[in-house]
């Protein structure tokens, strides 16, 4: 596991590798339902590798409004996973797709039922 830790005035923040992932999954998922601005900095931050400090300079922000912006759009991201659980429904139909070397009638009723409210 890699861990990227990064200094923010008087916050430390330590990112892990499988937190960045989840991010940008939950981005794939649900990133349509943020702000333009949001959007724009955690695809830059987390998909381009952009730091802080570039972004800042990019949208002429201070690094403080680019790492509260990241905070705002992950707690945005992590509400609607909550309320829809997409990304969790998804990895319960990977686990099923790749554990089962053939599809029977059971694997199929139980990707099926993944989506069932």
């Amino acid at each position: 596991m890699y861990i990227i830790a990064v200094k923010f005035f008087t916050f430390t923040v330590s990112m892990d590798l499988e937190k960045s992932v989840r991010i940008s999954l939950l981005n794939d998922f649900y990133g349509v339902l943020l702000t333009k601005k949001q959007k724009k900095i955690v695809k830059d931050y987390f998909n381009n590798n952009i730091s802080l400090g570039e972004i800042s300079q990019q949208l002429k922000i201070s690094r403080q409004a680019v790492f509260d912006t990241l905070e705002r759009a992950n707690l945005k991201l992590e509400d609607y996973e909550s309320k829809l659980k997409l990304l969790k429904k998804f990895q319960i139909q990977r686990d099923i797709l790749s554990n089962s070397k053939k599809l029977c009638k059971q694997d199929l009723k139980k990707l099926l039922n993944v989506w069932e409210i």
